[in-house]
């Protein structure tokens, strides 16, 4: 797999979507589902403001990043990730693809 094409991190940069769908934005949080098929990719995209995930089941993926990384993960159900001092300066963006053979099911938790 190839990293992000400058234009695949210019339309990341724009992108604040982080996951499938939004089923809470009030003030100060913001809660994603993400849910991706074998096969399945959620377009690049940035995370700006402090957040956290944690994956529902077993599964792998593969995401590439702007700064020209591309990284194979391999989640166990529960695992939970926080990114506590994200803002403007700090951010990053990336996409992510299942690579397994299950569904990939996050839940992810926006903060600012």
């Amino acid at each position: 797999m190839t990293p992000l094409s400058e234009t695949e991190r210019a339309t990341a940069r724009a992108n604040d979507r982080i996951g499938t769908v939004l089923v809470l934005d009030q003030p100060g949080m913001r809660i994603w589902h993400l849910r991706l098929q074998p096969g399945e990719s959620l377009a690049p995209h940035r995370h700006d403001r402090p957040y956290f995930w944690t994956v529902l089941g077993d599964g792998t993926a593969r995401s590439r990043y702007g700064d020209g990384r591309v990284v194979d993960v391999t989640y166990a159900a529960g695992d939970t990730r926080h990114f506590p001092d994200l803002t403007s300066d700090t951010a990053f963006v990336y996409d992510l693809t299942n690579t397994g053979t299950t569904e990939l099911v996050f839940v992810t938790v926006e903060f600012g």
